[in-house]
């Protein structure tokens, strides 16, 4: 086992390989054949760092006969169990601490713990982290977090919500500078002398007034005054 934990900057070319070496296992695995086949490129070294430290090569590159059984495996599920077999050995004091809660740890205590291990500077802790977190994928342990349920929108947030219409203002009765107020009455009118109950012809008229906006007391005094003069008492007479 190497002395520390090995890393990469990007996990990809380690998927890669892995899925590579499933299809078709060479004896000996070195840089240049990476290289031919396109995988980690200038990473190549970091890449069988890895594969030895868990194991899928040995010292001299060479294919371990445990993980030949490993990576003969077609079902995925059992391919995954087989890999796990090789991981956890390698990272043997990770599992010591958190048992099998290592496989799904978030990365910051994963990166304490290589830190604390290692002696390593944060960015090869991150990276450290980062590799052991696709080697926990490809092994099928690592289980995907969950979406965050959104919280529920206000229905004044919502953009579907319809807006709350202002309301109106209450008008007091006597507020004039707003509104018409409009009276509607039946008058008895009389004319000639002649009025109800003489036993001459009987009128009535119905008016409706439109009383001004912005009007005071004296002027409606002054309106039902003229009423009264024009209509009801006949002009006067």
């Amino acid at each position: 086992m190497a002395d520390k934990h090995p890393y990469m900057s990007g996990t990809a070319g380690l998927v890669q390989a892995i899925t590579q070496l499933r299809r078709t296992f060479p004896a000996q695995v070195t840089a240049d054949t990476l290289k031919k086949l396109q995988i980690a490129p200038n990473n190549e070294t970091y890449v069988l760092n890895i594969l030895r430290f868990i194991n899928v090569l040995d010292s001299e590159n060479k294919k371990n006969a445990k993980a030949v059984g490993v990576f003969n495996q077609h079902d995925d599920e059992d391919f995954q169990k087989g890999l796990s077999t090789l991981v956890k050995p390698a990272y043997q004091e990770l599992f010591e601490i958190h048992g099998e809660h290592s496989w799904n740890l978030p990365i910051g205590k994963l990166i304490s713990f290589f830190r604390n291990h290692d002696h390593t500077s944060e960015i090869v802790g991150k990276r450290q982290a980062s590799t052991f977190q696709a080697l926990a994928m490809l092994c099928g342990q690592a289980q995907e977090a969950a979406p965050a349920t959104p919280a529920k929108a206000k229905r004044t947030d919502s953009p579907a919500a319809k807006p709350a219409r202002p309301k109106q203002p209450k008008l007091a009765p006597n507020d004039k500078d707003q509104s018409h107020e409009m009276l509607s009455t039946e008058l008895p009118i009389k004319s000639n002398g002649v009025g109800l109950g003489t036993g001459g012809v009987a009128l009535t008229v119905r008016v409706e007034i439109n009383l001004p906006a912005g009007g005071e007391q004296e002027t409606y005094d002054r309106i039902f005054k003229s009423i009264r003069e024009n209509l009801l008492n006949g002009n006067g007479s």
